[in-house]
């Protein structure tokens, strides 16, 4: 092989593993340390105005490492999706609708990247428990609270739970760090939702809800940051041969 071509290859192959690298591994690290810390603090503190910004901490930190990281379209808008979720966080606090609003344009923005990359190939079981997931996380959201006339306002925010949970199972996006995430965070809703019920006086929402939650948007943050940079080198890359 002529030596210039082989440089060229090898140029190509660093350059590629240079700009699908993630930036800035710090403020990621400190956003793990801030939810971590939250889940394992959050009791020993004043419910004050603190504790309300110590417990959205973690979601924004990663928004910002996904904004610090955002090259193109697809990366601010998972940037935007982790932000709704941070302010939800906030805005709970203070009102249940305002923070269930949040949270659900959260939803939209993400269903809407996740359909936008739906994988082109996938197997029957793939398809039938994306499906599965956008049916069943309303209709299961729906029937929980023992509180009936909340059970329709609960239903309408698990339909956007549940399009965001199928199409990120459904999406080109890894299965088993954005499908996962996606999971995890409507599992964390639904404990939520068992709490206005059946699980009303068990312990086990209050153990779960806060590290499913959180471990679900890091994965998301991770595995999303991850392949939109590869998938823009991947572009660029294509672009200068």
């Amino acid at each position: 092989m002529d030596p210039g071509l082989r440089a060229a290859g090898r140029w190509r192959i660093v350059w590629r593993m240079t700009s699908a690298t993630p930036r800035y591994p710090l403020i990621l690290a400190i956003a793990l340390i801030a939810g971590v810390s939250f889940w394992v603090g959050r009791s020993h503190v004043p419910e004050d105005a603190i504790w309300t910004a110590w417990k959205g901490s973690g979601v924004a930190l990663l928004a910002l490492w996904a904004a610090a990281n955002a090259r193109s379209r697809d990366g601010w808008q998972l940037a935007v999706a982790l932000a709704f979720g941070a302010l939800g966080d906030i805005l709970l606090e203070r009102s249940q609708a305002l923070g269930g609003g949040a949270f659900l344009a959260g939803h939209i923005v993400a269903a809407a990247l996740y359909w936008r990359h739906r994988r082109a190939t996938r197997t029957a079981s793939q398809t039938m428990l994306a499906a599965v997931l956008v049916v069943a996380i309303p209709s299961v959201a729906f029937l929980l609270p023992a509180d009936r006339a909340a059970a329709p306002l609960i239903g309408v925010y698990a339909l956007g739970l549940g399009a965001m949970t199928g199409s990120a199972w459904a999406s080109s996006f890894p299965r088993y760090r954005v499908g996962l995430g996606a999971v995890m965070f409507a599992a964390s809703d639904l404990l939520i939702f068992a709490k206005l019920g059946p699980l009303a006086s068990s312990p086990v929402p209050g153990w779960l809800i806060w590290p499913l939650y959180f471990a679900g948007q890091a994965l998301i943050a991770w595995g999303g940051v991850i392949t939109i940079l590869r998938w823009k080198s991947d572009d660029d890359l294509h672009h200068r041969l």
